[in-house]
């Protein structure tokens, strides 16, 4: 069995549901010491809360240095109905070519194989110019708000330099290496309260239905263009996901419709614009309403550079796959971290089976995915190498 393996096994037998860690970091933190790595706890939120964080950084002291960043999760989603589990979830499990076990896939395997493929490449480039750095948190899957948003301010503030950031989430299609995400739409949320009167449903006139009132605005709004995306992000989304209204009782007009909604917004738009524009409808429909909003997270973009690069040549030596360059999907850690680091991409096994009952990744996926994050290093280490011999040659 192969050494990335085994520790995805001791990572996914550790029930970690967020915010938890069950032990995650402090069994990485050992790992990371041993290869030099300076290990900095970063915890933080309530008692009740507690999320754990851990900082772990090598520097070379180097002044052409240049830092590359790991990025990644140890929380895990709830695994659900137990009992339809094929395995239990917390005990590493293999049948059919496949490793069954909450995280397996999103993204414990991906942290082992970070840790692995450092082990690899600092054995055979002790001395590279190469700055790396370690940032992994227990509050992914959760609210999101003490764990590496916290942290990236945190360092922001103390000036630490980022470069290159590799986040580890499933980002597959069918293959390793099919896919990877440089970047990320943004995602803005908004709770609409359309006020009525409440009465009796045969006494019409004495009431005002908010929910007639509404449907037509809520038609305006799904029917709108807002942009047609851009060579990199698909056209922004305006999707309804909840309506609530009425007492439960049928013969009765309800008092108020609560309507929840969300933008998924490409970079043609800010969140700024986007709520003039749907204030605007509001209000040509003369509603009488409430609006709150809650942004979780800008657009970003890493367009073809430096890091993109060394993950395209990467992914093609080790697997023969020219890889789709990609903004689809959820939000994640990136968004955050994309404030303070001018390259980040996602980059991680396939995502069929995230969140789900039975979550699982094909073992022939997993060591592709630590050599594609060696190698990726090699590449990057090659161009520094590269860039301070033409720097002292210059001088």
């Amino acid at each position: 069995m192969s050494r990335t393996l085994q520790l995805a096994e001791q990572l996914i037998s550790r029930p970690s549901i967020t915010p938890e860690d069950a032990g995650c970091l402090e069994l990485l933190a050992e790992r990371l010491g041993n290869l030099g790595f300076h290990c900095e706890r970063m915890d933080g939120g309530p008692d009740h809360f507690r999320v754990h964080n851990l900082w772990a950084v090598r520097r070379t002291g180097l002044p052409q240095a240049k830092t590359l960043i790991f990025a990644g999760h140890t929380d895990v989603v709830p695994t659900g109905p137990v009992e339809q589990w094929s395995y239990p979830p917390f005990t590493p499990t293999y049948h059919d070519g496949k490793l069954f076990g909450r995280g397996a896939s999103d993204m414990k395997t991906s942290i082992a194989a970070f840790i692995v493929a450092l082990e690899e490449f600092l054995a055979a480039h002790a001395d590279t110019p190469l700055d790396i750095a370690l940032l992994l948190t227990s509050d992914e899957e959760g609210p999101a708000h003490d764990g590496t948003k916290t942290v990236i301010q945190a360092l922001q503030a103390r000036q630490e330099p980022m470069d290159w950031c590799i986040v580890g989430e499933p980002t597959a299609v069918r293959q390793t290496g099919d896919m990877i995400k440089n970047g990320r739409r943004g995602s803005l949320s908004g709770r609409l309260t359309v006020e009525g009167i409440q009465g009796h449903i045969a006494y019409p006139q004495l009431a005002r239905n908010p929910i007639h009132q509404a449907v037509p605005a809520l038609t305006e709004l799904a029917g709108i263009e807002w942009d047609k995306g851009n060579a990199f992000f698909p056209p922004t989304s305006w999707q309804i996901s909840n309506m609530h209204g009425g007492t439960g009782a049928s013969n009765v007009i309800p008092g108020d419709v609560v309507i929840d909604f969300n933008f998924r917004y490409s970079s043609e738009n800010t969140a700024e614009s986007l709520k003039q524009r749907v204030k605007s409808v509001l209000d040509k429909h003369a509603l009488e309403y409430d609006l709150t909003w809650s942004l979780s997270g800008e657009p970003f973009l890493t367009t073809p550079g430096d890091l993109v690069t060394a993950a395209q040549e990467a992914i093609r030596a080790e697997t023969g796959l020219e890889t789709e360059l990609s903004t689809s999907g959820g939000t994640s850690d990136g968004r955050f971290i994309a404030k303070a680091c001018p390259q980040v991409i996602e980059l991680g096994p396939p995502n069929a089976t995230i969140h789900k009952i039975d979550e699982h990744i094909v073992v022939t996926d997993v060591e592709p995915l630590k050599n594609i994050y060696r190698r990726l290093m090699e590449n990057l280490h090659t161009r520094l190498q590269s860039a301070c011999a033409e720097q002292g040659a210059t001088a």
